[in-house]
């Protein structure tokens, strides 16, 4: 008997993502103004940067007539969990090139994706590093047969035109826009949205992340044609690196959703949140500076 094919489930966004105000004394004192951009409010599965970036991806794949998308991540990594989603949504079959070795039971994260039709399979830690060269694409192609291939973390130029859409959907003023930086493509793109005047401030959760400056500006020619010169990358507030915390990073998350009822992801989020009220303090940013901080989710 012919299996029965699975019905399409429906997809609902929250699109424009909320603008809320965070009132606190602790800025208010310096004269700035803080507003969240609650992406993360977008859809569950598919949250914040990981649906603006899979949004133009996902048409180029349909265009192309691919049935399956392939991406790479670590064993924890959200742009795997979204790629599941979004091949559950819209109908391609996925594949998960997953960093080091298979643990089993898988953890939650690599056991939704499954939950969600994605294949696993494990590159060692060495080949790994070389994951974009053409031989070892060439050899998952032979191991997987044909796919549309999303890069880890899932920037490219068509994810920087989706992020690029962001700031028109503020319709406060504001001077500057920050984000956390992983690969660079959120703040890559969200400049490329901003009207004169308006800056974009990426904080970065890796240690060592200062290569990421180069790769906003190889990411900003490949999707605009030039490099627009208006964002920054702050490097120091990574707590140790990437997927690391320390006790202060702690207390300030518990605090911020004591005040505020927003509990901020700690590999992303909870860095550029800290990394905003310390320059403050700090004097790095001015009195009268209206800020939008993006909750990546």
């Amino acid at each position: 008997m012919q299996e029965r094919q699975r019905e399409q489930p429906s997809l609902t966004l929250q699109l424009p993502s909320p603008l809320v105000e965070v009132r606190d004394e602790r800025l208010e004192r310096h004269g700035v103004r803080l507003w969240v951009k609650r992406d993360d409010l977008i859809h569950p599965e598919l949250p914040g940067n990981k649906w603006r970036k899979l949004k133009y991806n996902l048409a180029a794949a349909a265009e192309q007539g691919h049935t399956t998308l392939l991406t790479f991540g670590g064993a924890y990594s959200n742009h795997i969990r979204a790629t599941a989603a979004a091949g559950w949504y819209f109908g391609f079959a996925t594949i998960g090139v997953i960093r080091g070795e298979e643990h089993l039971p898988l953890n939650p994260s690599l056991r939704y994706a499954v939950s969600r039709g994605m294949r696993l399979t494990y590159l060692d830690r060495t080949t790994y590093r070389a994951k974009h060269t053409p031989e070892v694409i060439e050899r998952l192609r032979r191991e997987w047969g044909d796919f549309y291939l999303l890069p880890e973390g899932g920037s490219n130029e068509l994810a920087v035109r989706g992020c690029a859409e962001l700031p028109a959907e503020i319709k406060t003023d504001f001077d500057v826009i920050c984000c956390p930086v992983g690969t660079g493509g959120t703040l890559a793109g969200i400049s490329g949205g901003l009207k004169a005047g308006q800056r974009a401030w990426g904080f970065s959760v890796l240690k060592g992340g200062e290569f990421l400056a180069d790769e906003v500006r190889r990411l900003q020619r490949r999707a605009f044609g030039a490099d627009i010169g208006n964002w920054s990358i702050a490097y120091d507030f990574h707590f140790g690196g990437y997927a690391k915390r320390k006790p202060e990073l702690e207390a300030f998350i518990a605090d911020f959703a004591h005040r505020h009822g927003v509990t901020l992801d700690w590999i992303y989020t909870a860095k550029m949140m800290f990394g905003i009220f310390a320059c403050v303090e700090q004097g790095r940013i001015a009195p009268g500076t209206r800020i939008v901080a993006v909750i990546t989710g």
